[in-house]
């Protein structure tokens, strides 16, 4: 019987890939918003992040979110989802 193939992302800041379940999404949605997607399932453009302080401080040096999204994200923006980001960090 085949194994079922696991999905696998880029994350962002490191630009390792790693299973889709590891890493956090983050979404731009149809009205312009800036979330967090844990599940990994809403609508809208999305880039990943591994759980990781590193891959945030990466992240952000490279400015590598809004250039994957295609947006400009202000820096108040990025400091909040960062701040959510901090509660799904790996010890």
């Amino acid at each position: 019987m085949k194994s079922k193939k696991i999905p696998m992302r880029r994350c962002v800041g490191c630009m390792e890939s790693k299973p889709k379940k590891e890493l956090i999404r983050i979404v731009n949605d149809k009205e312009g918003g800036l979330n967090l997607d844990v599940t990994g399932k809403a609508q809208g453009r999305g880039v990943y992040l591994c759980p990781d302080t590193s891959c945030f401080n990466n992240a952000r040096k490279k400015n590598a979110i809004s250039r994957s999204l295609g947006i400009t994200i202000t820096p108040e923006k990025l400091d909040a989802i960062f701040e959510e980001l901090k509660k799904y960090e790996k010890e």
